[in-house]
């Protein structure tokens, strides 16, 4: 009997998985979210967690396309079956439509990130947060500064999910009373050893838009210009005074 499981998952990635094969196939990174929820704050949150990973090929008829349109970020209900230690879909339906956008090497990374980074690494700590706020001081998203230390890859351990974005997703859901999905951003800039988790609390908000923009991830401003029009792109840093245009590269 070909053993199965059935739940929740967070498609976190598609991606190669690092083995001996010159080829390996695709595969999507998942993560099994928990029944209960696990408070973001418990030094053990990161352990209910952990990812494993699906077939992203080798479908038929309707369920091929639902596969197919996976995206990151997507939140499903799904039956996985796994035959000779590989994970395969035999249903999967999308709960949730946010997503994830990972982005290497980017040019240029707006000044909430960056000062967070220098404040943190002044204090000798290993992260950083702010609630960043629209110029009608709204709150937007809550920016993770995640220092990368000599002989770290901690992009790499982001998007393989061996370090968990949920917490920090999680934590922003359990402090909104909105059910809006959320659009999460992972950048590493090119020029400074960090990498930012962006959590923006609107996936087709105008930040979500502007941040698609500012580092070429999608549709961007381009999209939605006459409800940007009404709806200034540039917010301010929570507790930082300091404004920044998200599209002043600078």
């Amino acid at each position: 009997m070909t053993p199965t499981t059935t739940g929740r998952f967070r498609v976190h990635d598609r991606r190669r998985r690092p083995t001996d094969d010159d080829d390996p196939p695709a595969e999507f990174v998942l993560v099994e979210l928990p029944d209960e929820p696990v408070d973001p704050t418990d030094p053990d949150a990161t352990d209910a967690y952990d990812p494993l990973y699906a077939a992203a090929a080798g479908y038929d008829g309707a369920l091929a396309d639902r596969v197919r349109a996976l995206d990151p970020g997507n939140v499903v209900e799904a039956t996985l079956a796994w035959k000779n230690g590989t994970a395969r879909f035999t249903e999967v339906a999308v709960v949730r439509e946010s997503r994830f956008r990972f982005a290497d090497d980017v040019e240029g990374m707006f000044e909430a990130a960056v000062e967070t980074w220098q404040r943190i690494r002044a204090d000798g700590e290993a992260v950083g947060s702010i609630t960043t706020r629209s110029t009608d001081d709204e709150p937007n998203g809550a920016l993770y500064v995640f220092a990368d230390g000599p002989g770290t890859d901690t992009f790499d351990e982001v998007a393989s999910a061996r370090l968990p974005v949920e917490p920090l997703v999680a934590r922003v859901n359990e402090r909104r009373t909105d059910d809006e999905p959320r659009e999460v951003f992972v950048l590493r800039p090119a020029a400074y050893d960090f990498v930012a988790v962006y959590v923006v609390f609107e996936r087709d908000g105008v930040l979500a838009r502007t941040v698609r923009d500012t580092y070429d991830l999608g549709d961007g401003l381009a999209a939605g210009l006459d409800e940007a029009a009404d709806d200034p792109a540039d917010v301010d840093a929570d507790g930082d005074d300091a404004e920044f245009d998200l599209t002043d590269r600078l």
